[in-house]
């Protein structure tokens, strides 16, 4: 579909847009849009719009950073608890090789600590059987299991040495990427495991992580993505990628990481305007025409800063080029809910355990313990995906806060009923969301558009945890884009 070519969707939405607009008092929209002349129009105030607004700040370009919530951060979000306390409803974890989120972080004050992993992790497995075990073993995380363990070593083996072979700046060019665009992850565990039960276990695997099941994960993108779980010097592995040992959870932010996006905006001052979802953007003229809420933005370029699906919902003239608008259409994000229980005290430690579960049994398959430094209260926080939360979000919350409840109780003793707080987070139900932690690419969907991830289109930039090369997905992918993206742009102004 070239420039002449729209969708349903779109049209719709583009007519409801005018029809409102229309009904309007011509002094009434005057009085709404407020306009802003400025070299670069931001939109999204998240970690990779707030990372590219300070870089082009910093070498004297005006900005103006463009959120549809009341709040910065994107899916990074502080849940405040009684008496003072957080808890991380979004982006929470950072570790080896995330050198970008930890430099902004130092950079703003922010510290970290250990995620709590002293004592054993608890699991259960496929026949509903409940064990312990130190996560300081070879398997790290994944538990040492003797059903599985042969599949899951070799499986994990063979999946770091394939992913070397997949360039993490562009994927699509991999030598392989007709044979591992064109099936699943499943199907490619099907066809080179031998035991169900390991089968059984990648789901725990693929739901906390991408919030989907191995059935939706291309297998490039699943290589992609344990090879950009890394750095320039060292290459990605999915031990890295999943582990709290060494790996991706080691540590958390001291305050909750929502601290530093807080700090970044109000580095920005007035230039990150909240409140102001954008509707359409408009090249043309030498300029780019951003309209949002309130607000019209005339600047030489414009970054998107938002995953690829809630940009395809802005109204783009002249259109998309084809193959970015189905990438756009396509690339979806994750089901992905958090949940927490707030306790009195860390109870589960004084058991031996250190707050980390693994679970064949639903709907929270991994949890860790999310209690402050000074262990003042108690927080066990867990992940619900994939179709564990199709089913968990169907349910009433008072049915959902029971099952979570009795589940935890069956990971760490009964003691996990007497929660002082139940949360929730439905980052699928968050409009400006609609999902979490990351778009996810489907069988063909890198081969075909994902070249268009990162690609320019006239005066407009994409950035977003989704446009990255290392930590995608991640709150550290999140601030390499906007590096990156603000020294696209200051090349092209």
């Amino acid at each position: 579909m070239g420039s002449a070519g729209i969708s349903r969707r779109r049209f719709i939405g583009g007519t409801a847009a005018t029809g409102a607009a229309a009904a309007l008092p011509a002094a009434a929209t005057a009085k709404a849009a407020r306009r802003h002349d400025v070299d670069v129009a931001i939109v999204g105030a998240g970690l990779a719009g707030l990372t590219a607004a300070l870089g082009l700040v910093k070498e004297g370009r005006s900005v103006v950073v463009l959120e549809a919530r009341n709040r910065v951060g994107g899916r990074v979000f502080n849940h405040k608890l009684r008496g003072g306390h957080i808890t991380e409803a979004g982006g929470t974890f950072t570790g080896p090789t995330q050198t970008r989120i930890q430099a902004m972080a130092d950079r703003f004050g922010v510290d970290t600590f250990p995620t709590f992993s002293d004592g054993d992790n608890v699991y259960i497995d496929s026949n509903g059987n409940r064990s312990t075990y130190s996560d300081s073993g070879p398997l790290g995380t994944a538990p040492p299991d003797p059903v599985i363990a042969g599949d899951l070593a070799q499986t994990v083996l063979r999946l770091d040495q394939m992913s070397t072979e997949v360039p993490v700046d562009a994927p699509w060019e991999a030598d392989s990427v007709g044979e591992w665009d064109g099936q699943t992850f499943e199907s490619w565990i099907n066809d080179n495991t031998v035991t169900p039960q390991f089968r059984q276990l990648v789901p725990v695997a693929t739901r906390p992580i991408f919030g989907v099941e191995p059935r939706d994960l291309s297998l490039l993108y699943t290589l992609f993505y344990i090879a950009s779980s890394g750095d320039e010097e060292h290459p990605g592995t999915f031990e890295r990628n999943f582990n709290t040992r060494g790996g991706a959870q080691e540590k958390r932010f001291v305050g909750g990481s929502a601290l530093i996006p807080k700090r970044m905006a109000r580095a920005l001052g007035r230039r990150v305007i909240l409140k102001a979802p954008v509707r359409s953007i408009h090249q043309g003229d030498g300029q780019v025409t951003v309209k949002a809420r309130g607000h019209e933005v005339h600047a030489k370029r414009a970054i998107v800063a938002i995953p690829p699906m809630l940009a395809g919902r802005i109204s783009y003239k002249p259109a998309m080029p084809a193959l970015r608008d189905q990438l756009m259409a396509r690339v979806a994000q994750g089901t992905l809910m958090k949940v927490a229980a707030v306790y009195e005290t860390p109870f589960w430690r004084d058991a031996g355990l250190n707050g980390t579960a693994v679970s064949y049994e639903g709907p929270v398959n991994v949890t860790f313990d999310g209690s402050p430094p000074d262990a003042s209260i108690g927080v066990v926080f867990g992940f619900v995906g994939g179709d564990e939360a199709h089913a968990f979000s169907a349910k009433p919350k008072s049915e959902r806060r029971t099952e979570v409840l009795d589940l935890f109780s069956k990971y760490f003793g009964n003691q996990a009923q007497d929660a002082t707080e139940y949360i929730e987070t439905d980052w699928p139900g968050e409009t400006w969301s609609r999902g979490g932690p990351v778009g996810i690419f489907g069988p063909g969907d890198l081969i075909g558009a994902g070249h268009t991830i990162r690609e320019p289109v006239g005066r407009l930039h994409w950035s977003g945890t989704e446009t990255s090369d290392y930590w995608a997905g991640y709150m550290d992918g999140a601030v390499r884009s906007g590096e990156r993206v603000a020294a696209e742009v200051l090349g092209a102004l």
